[in-house]
């Protein structure tokens, strides 16, 4: 398991094998995503993290001008589930 993985899993209390849903469509994630880009300064902390699924990810994970919209998205999941 990857380091951000497990701060992701360890925040949000998600045990291996847990349904981990995609913050942005609900369907099954397959990656942690980091909204502040590590080499933009983004920092491995469960507040930089959400899970996504791969489509998600591909659509929406690497592109600058949805930064604010995945922010956005993941304050009111944390809001939640944090």
């Amino acid at each position: 398991m990857q380091k951000h993985t497990k701060i992701y899993f360890e925040y949000f209390g998600f045990d291996v094998g847990d349904f981990v849903a995609c913050e942005i469509c609900g369907k099954k994630a397959n990656d942690i995503n980091h909204v502040d880009a590590r080499g933009m300064g983004g920092n491995p902390s469960g507040e930089n993290l959400m899970a996504v699924c791969r489509p998600c990810h591909i659509e929406f994970g690497d592109h600058t001008d949805m930064k604010d919209k995945l922010k956005e998205i993941h304050l009111n999941y944390m809001k939640y589930n944090g």
